[in-house]
């Protein structure tokens, strides 16, 4: 699964987006950090590894649902073409 990890002093949270094992704790250990999310900003800052959360998404790790709105909101990244 790929949601958020919770890091960041007492009401200053950042979170980390992480891919994780359902079933362990929200801060447990993950298998790969592959994004940040800081809420304090404005407006908030997104930090995504798209092509290693499409590999993830491709081997079966569902979305949180924030995480999902996260990646919804967030622009794509221009892809490069390469000239005839």
């Amino acid at each position: 699964m790929i949601r958020l990890a919770r890091v960041g002093a007492r009401k200053q949270p950042h979170y980390r987006i992480v891919v994780i094992e359902k079933d362990r704790a929200r801060n447990g250990r993950s298998v790969e950090v592959v994004g940040t999310y800081n809420p304090r900003t404005n407006p908030a800052t997104v930090e995504l590894k798209r092509e290693r959360i499409d590999y993830w998404t491709k081997n079966g790790a569902q979305l949180s649902e924030r995480v999902g709105k996260l990646l919804a909101q967030a622009p794509a990244a221009p892809e490069t073409v390469a000239a005839a």
